[in-house]
This record gives C-alpha cells, structure tokens and sequence, in this order.
C-alpha cells in the first residue's frame, strides 16, 4: 500500500514525522516535489510538477495509491483537487483555495456574519488605495506564509516604502493591507475527518518587536470553550474540517479575530513537540484520517496534564553562523528539555525578520509553568550561538 505526500522542500515535519509514521502504519512512501536533488538520500523521491492537480494525478494513479496528503501551505489545494479525482479522501479544494488567500477567507467570514476585517487587495504593479482609517495596518503577501513580508505600517508613506520593499524581492506578488488586529496571538490545533472535528489544543505566542511579526516563544494555552465555539463557526464558514489544521487569533473584548489559518500541522518543530506533549503519534492520526478512518478511531487525550514551552533562537543580525551546540535531549528533574539545531554552522543568510532567521528551537514539557521555565532559563544559559558578520 502506498502513501504519496506532496511536497516542496525537505522538512523536519515530513523526514521525522510523516515517513517514520507511514512505516509504522505498514506503509510505502514516496514524496512528490518538484524539487528532487534537495531532498535525501534514503527517501524515495518521484520528481513530479506538484502544484498541478493532474500531474499529481498521473504520478500517483498507476500504484493504485490509497492516500495522498501534503503538509506544504503552497500545495493544499492542488493535492485536495487531485485527490478528490484518485477518489481518495482530502480536503475540500475550495476550503483549500480560501485558506491560502487571505482576502477570500476575509470575504468568506464577513459573509457568514463572524467577523468583519478591513481589507485591501493590491494587485502587482498597483498602487495601494487604503483609507487614512484603517491605520495601523499590516501588510503583506496575499498568499504568503511565516510572516514572510508582513509588516506593521503607520501611515500611508510607511505602506508605500513597505510595498515598494517587498516588490523589490517579489514583484508578481499580489498583497493585502488590513487593519491591525490588536491582542496576545494564540493559535488552535485540530484535526478532523470531515464531519467531526476535534481540538488538540493551543499556543499562546510571543512576538518579537514590531514592525516584523517574529516567533519567539510559544506557551501551551488552551482556548477557553467559548473561544473554541467561536473558531469552529469561522473554520466552518471557511469549510476547514478534513485532517489537520493551524489557526492563529486573537482575542479582543471576547470576540475572536482570525489571523491566517493554515490547512496543515503547525510548523517550526511546533509539530513534533505537541504529539510529545499530547503522548500521541500525531503524524500516524493525520496519515489514519487520509486513509478514511473515523476521528472516533483515533485516541485523543480529554485533557492535557503537562505544560510546554519553546523558545526560538534567531539570528539577531546578518552573517555567518560560526559556533552553535549540536542537538540535544535530556532531562532536568521533570522537565524534559531538547534543543534542535535550525541552521547549520557555516551557514551565511541575511536577517529576514521572520522564521528563516531561527538557529535553533528549545522546548521543555513538564508538570507545570513554573518548573518548565526554569528549566528551559537554565537550558538555555549554558549554550551559546555565534554569528560572525
């Protein structure tokens, strides 16, 4: 029986969760990408033009494939579309498409009477018309993906310099300027089997200073019941409710605000730890839900007992990375601790102000706030990154 994924690059979310999970479920794996010489040895690879839904379709069809699923935001809506045509079970193509524009999904969740974002889609080559009122305003790729090219903006001079900062790098690249939402960013994990859908909880996360929109921690913090009723009717108007999901919000004067939702697992290693934290083989359920089982077959937890934090190390400046421990995983009292490696040392990159710019990502999960964080301090205080400009 073979399990086909699509994706772009290699990652840590396919290479230590998805195939390990396949081989545990009996399965064969193979990867669709369009990208074949970056992926590694030891995996089999078929080079295939994965943002095209038939040929997905003509790469997946002769093996007679019993899943196909993809954890790559750029490929939703092409692998849902082809396999809905292998008469495979997927996501809904249209759910799909509107959660990867961000100006569609804020039509969809005004439509349905939810939530009501000033938005303005600024076509390549346009000049943004926004309304002195809508600022401060965010900006950033219709499109996009980890705040790559968000940015807060004052006025309409700043969104300007902004647009014409982003062209420079992107110039096909249609963007959208709305209002900024104030609040704590949280986000909310589910999964699904299309009729049912399940809460695995949340992240409370912290950002880096403004105006760039970076990770730097995220804290275990469950939404309220009220919080979750709210999400389930804006993911429903959104049509989200096959296999997994990342959504991120905020919360202002009890109402629930959508920043983005991401039809996949959350990323960053963010994966790997919430199945360590749930005690559950998180990739084998999003694998089981492709294959047609029922959300019901799956062994959820009720409640989470443990609490989690994790902690980004970024590169603060432009250069190259010179000296960073190797990966580790231990245990201090009853926190566990790991810390894994992000960029290999030697590496040049220039600061992005997004994820691109992570080192390394530390977690500990233990029995409670207090422990983990003093754990994680003490962690962190005895390994050090250097970068050389």
């Amino acid at each position: 029986m073979r399990l086909y994924l699509t994706a772009l690059n290699p990652t840590d979310a396919v290479l230590d969760g998805f195939l390990p999970a396949a081989a545990s479920l009996g399965l064969s794996a193979t990867v669709l990408t369009d990208r074949p010489a970056e992926w590694p040895a030891g995996v089999r690879v078929v080079r295939c033009a994965v943002r095209d839904p038939a040929a997905v379709v003509a790469a997946a069809a002769p093996t007679r494939a019993v899943a196909l699923l993809s954890n790559s935001d750029h490929l939703q809506e092409a692998t849902a579309i082809a396999a809905r045509k292998l008469g495979l079970p997927g996501k809904d193509p249209d759910a799909a498409r509107l959660c990867k524009d961000k100006a569609a999904a804020r039509r969809a969740i005004a439509a349905a009477g939810l939530d009501l974002v000033r938005t303005v889609t600024v076509d390549p080559g346009a000049t943004p018309d926004v309304s002195t009122g809508m600022f401060p305003a965010v900006v950033k790729p219709r499109e996009g993906v980890a705040s790559e090219d968000a940015y807060l903006v004052a006025d309409h001079a700043e969104l300007l310099a902004r647009v014409a900062e982003i062209r420079c790098r992107r110039p096909d690249v249609a963007l959208v300027v709305e209002e900024y939402l104030a609040g704590e960013l949280r986000t909310f994990e589910t999964l699904g089997d299309g009729t049912e859908l399940a809460s695995l909880g949340g992240w409370h996360t912290g950002l880096g200073p403004p105006p760039t929109f970076t990770e730097e921690s995220l804290a275990w913090s469950p939404p309220a019941e009220q919080a979750r009723t709210q999400l389930r009717a804006r993911l429903d108007a959104l049509g989200v409710g096959f296999g997994a999901c990342h959504t991120e919000y905020v919360v202002s004067d009890g109402r629930v605000r959508l920043i983005e939702v991401n039809y996949r697992l959350i990323g960053d290693r963010m994966d790997l730890i919430l199945a360590e934290l749930l005690g559950v083989s998180l990739f084998e359920y999003v694998i089981r839900l492709h294959l047609g089982e029922p959300l019901t077959a799956l062994a959820l937890p009720d409640t989470v007992d443990r609490y989690a934090r994790v902690e980004y190390v970024y590169a603060d400046r432009s250069g190259r990375l010179v000296a960073a421990p190797g990966p580790l995983d231990t245990v201090h009292g009853d926190v566990r601790l790991g810390c894994c490696p992000l960029r290999e040392v030697g590496r040049a990159a220039e600061r992005t102000g997004t994820n691109r710019d992570y080192l390394a990502v530390l977690h500990g999960i233990g029995p409670d706030e207090t422990t983990v964080r003093q754990s994680l301090a003490a962690l962190r205080s005895d390994l050090q990154w250097t970068i050389a400009e």
